[in-house]
């Protein structure tokens, strides 16, 4: 942020004598009267202490010098109406110490947000990455399940997609309920050698979801 810009910055140090050797109780009343060489020593005076208070809390120069303008054009600005119970040190302190923990306040705030939507992000990209290891292992499952023979795909397809007994899929194709076990039981080994235990085992747990 530019610095201030205000004229009597510009007053040569021989004006700017008085001014230096008065206390800052008399310089707040001259500052009431609105007294522009008033304003620019109590800034001269304070300026690079309070600068130094508050880059020692927000460890950011750039930060610290654009509160501390804020503080002084405050100040300048609420002249007229300026009363301080205290000090003018103490005020101008408090006020700095004020603007600091409104930029905690955004820092913790701003942090909440980035965490929060960093979180969302990682939900997202896991589930994704879910979904779509997931609709392989389908592809996958459905393709083997495909290329079983004819009848024991039936049969199986039966048992897992339809949840079908035994004896209701004898019932229904006119065979034993051993052929059926016996067909389930093959079928069920070819997909374990073609799949792998890994895939072979999350179809057995999860089949009436995938089939």
């Amino acid at each position: 942020m530019v610095i201030l810009e205000f004229r009597y910055i510009r007053l040569t140090v021989a004006k700017m004598s008085y001014y230096k050797n008065i206390s800052d109780h008399e310089l707040t009343t001259l500052l009431n009267e609105s007294d522009e060489r008033a304003f620019c020593e109590i800034y001269m005076r304070y300026h690079s202490l309070l600068l130094i208070y508050v880059n020692k809390k927000l460890l950011n120069k750039q930060e610290s010098e654009d509160i501390i303008q804020e503080v002084m054009t405050s100040l300048w600005k609420n002249r007229f109406d300026f009363y301080i119970q205290t000090s003018l040190a103490s005020y101008l302190y408090t006020a700095a110490r004020n603007r600091c923990l409104d930029i905690f306040a955004h820092r913790k705030i701003e942090s909440r947000y980035i965490t929060s939507l960093q979180n969302f992000i990682q939900e997202n990209v896991n589930r994704t990455d879910y979904l779509i290891r997931e609709n392989e292992l389908k592809a996958l499952i459905a393709k083997e399940i495909a290329l079983l023979p004819p009848k024991m795909r039936e049969i199986f397809l039966l048992s897992r997609s339809q949840s079908k007994s035994h004896r209701e899929i004898a019932d229904i194709l006119a065979i034993s309920e051993h052929t059926v076990s016996t067909q389930i039981k093959r079928a069920l080994r070819r997909l374990r050698i073609r799949l792998g235990l890994f895939t072979w085992l999350y179809m057995i747990i999860c089949d009436k979801f995938f089939l």
